[in-house]
């Protein structure tokens, strides 16, 4: 009975609102004479935010027809890439050969359209190829085509990366967080050679147990029949979908303004003093941002009981105990390839701080390297994924993200990583050989000095020669020396001469004399023999 309320309410208030829009005008009218007195603009101003208030607003246009890359301006084209039952995957074809990471951003089915998520897709479109998730109002599908529930989001997801192919990244916003981590874990369990490069969760409700905000605490605080008997109507006759069992898309948008009602309040007050001023540029803001928040859908009965079941009151996912199909586990644990990256808001007051990092605990096999968190000063729930801190804080640290899992970067940083570990192992075992290396003339021209017997040459003159060369490194004198009586012409050596030679390698002789006894010996024998002539 609550959506033929609604729908009886909405029929009474048209004729008010018309009126109120042909008041609006008149008042305005330059051919008013009162048109410029205070007394006629605050009338205009109340009929205008009256009639704003009371206007039903269908499904918005993405209406994004162009974008810069590389400083220049390029024209966008939409097109439906492939049609579902309950959605249709959205491609913004922009007309440019550059290849850039494709990216499938998985809109919240929550009540609003996917158009809410116009700031999100005109943000990533230059850096990245973009599709999205267009959800269809459950309203509009007829009772014949079939439900629609948690484990069918799950497969959709799965479908489309199938669509799209390798090499693509996924970004969820908010409530698809768990189907998006529940569909890629599958894939992951079944090697499907398309499961995404990374997912970036955004405000998602992995884990509600943390911090949780006041819809969580609305899930835990009642019971699944609670909300079938509660929230749970049939849409109404004039509809496509007549008689299908729905959440309708009004109850949720009460709910939205609900939790911040005295900030809406403000903002149709602000709203009224500049209509009232004939501030056009702020009023078209306001009317902008409304019209776009104002355009609710309606929610499959099977989908929305399931997740409020699954999500909010049981936390299965988080637990490890989400089940597809009500026969197959969902291991999140088995996701080893696909990066993770979670970003949250510090004033979300719809996924609490906490609830979406808990992706990386489930994430148990994917290494640090390819894990990555943000959290965003200031921001609310919306914020997260619009607005001017999205487009400068956190929509750039995504798309660096994305392009670090790109095939080629992620092949670059693992060889690079490889490499560097690999010159850590290798150093100490170049440099150890090469410090032994150096002195390897020294020993040999140590050994070279003959036993004390030669030449008769005294104890006392040897000690006394060998002090200076410690001091002085006699190390390449000593073999020149030896070069020297080793090449010489025997024959013609003199006693003299002898002498000398003898009295110079003794002096190079050194403790460390014992390990190359064989290459003294020639050295030795060659000195030896002018000695006998002599």
């Amino acid at each position: 009975m609550l959506y033929q309320f609604n729908e009886m309410q909405k029929l009474a208030l048209s004729p008010v609102r018309m009126a109120a829009q042909i008041y609006s005008q008149v008042l305005k009218s330059p051919f008013n004479p009162i048109s410029e007195t205070p007394q006629a603009q605050t009338l205009a101003a109340g009929f205008d935010l009256f009639s704003e208030t009371t206007q039903y607003h269908g499904k918005p246009a993405f209406g994004l027809t162009e974008t810069k890359i590389d400083m220049r301006t390029v024209a966008v084209t939409e097109e439906i890439l492939h049609r579902k039952t309950f959605c249709q995957l959205k491609h913004f074809k922009r007309d440019t050969t550059r290849k850039d990471p494709k990216l499938l951003i998985v809109a919240p089915m929550s009540g609003h359209f996917s158009t809410l998520l116009r700031g999100t897709v005109e943000t990533m479109m230059p850096n990245h190829d973009v599709y999205i998730t267009d959800w269809r109002d459950a309203a509009n599908v007829p009772l014949y085509e079939g439900e629609f529930d948690l484990d069918d989001y799950i497969d959709y997801v799965i479908d489309y990366l199938n669509i799209l192919g390798p090499d693509t990244h996924v970004m969820a916003v908010c409530q698809p967080g768990v189907p998006v981590l529940a569909a890629i874990a599958l894939m992951s369990e079944d090697n499907n050679p398309n499961a995404p490069l990374s997912m970036t969760l955004m405000g998602s409700p992995i884990d509600t147990r943390r911090h949780p905000t006041d819809p969580c605490k609305l899930a835990m605080n009642h019971s699944i029949e609670w909300f079938e008997h509660t929230v749970i109507n049939h849409v109404p006759l004039g509809y496509p979908g007549a008689f299908r069992r729905v959440y309708p898309g009004f109850l949720q948008l009460s709910g939205f303004v609900s939790m911040n009602f005295g900030r809406h309040m403000e903002a149709h007050m602000k709203q009224f003093d500049h209509l009232v001023e004939g501030d056009g540029d702020s009023a078209d803001k306001h009317r902008a941002f409304y019209s776009e928040y104002n355009a609710v859908m309606d929610l499959t009965a099977e989908y929305y009981l399931q997740t409020i079941e699954t999500v909010f009151q049981k936390q299965a996912l988080a637990k490890g105990e989400m089940m597809y199909r009500g026969e197959r586990p969902v291991r999140t644990g088995l996701i080893k390839k696909t990066a993770l990256m979670t970003v949250e808001g510090e004033l979300d007051d719809i996924s609490g701080i906490g609830q979406t990092v808990a992706a990386h605990d489930i994430c148990s096999n994917l290494p640090d390297s390819m894990k990555a968190h943000y959290e965003q000063k200031g921001v609310g729930h919306y914020g997260v994924f619009n607005g001017s801190k999205f487009r400068s804080e956190i929509a750039p640290r995504i798309s660096d993200f994305i392009l670090n899992n790109e095939p080629r970067n992620r092949a670059r940083i693992t060889a690079g990583s490889a490499e560097a570990a690999s010159n850590v192992a290798e150093k100490p075992a170049v440099a150890k050989p090469a410090v032994k290396k150096a002195p390897v003339k020294k020993p040999v021209a140590k050994k070279a000095a003959p036993s004390k017997t030669l030449n008769g040459a005294k104890p006392t003159a040897q000690k006394t020669a060998a002090k200076p060369s410690r001091a002085k490194t006699p190390t390449a004198k000593a073999s020149s020396v030896k070069v020297t009586a080793d090449t010489s012409t025997p024959q013609k050596a003199t006693p003299a001469k002898a002498a000398s030679v003898s009295a110079t390698v003794k002096s190079a002789k050194a403790p460390v004399a014992r390990k190359s006894r064989a290459a003294a010996k020639p050295a030795t024998r060659t000195q030896r023999k002018p000695a006998k002539k002599v």
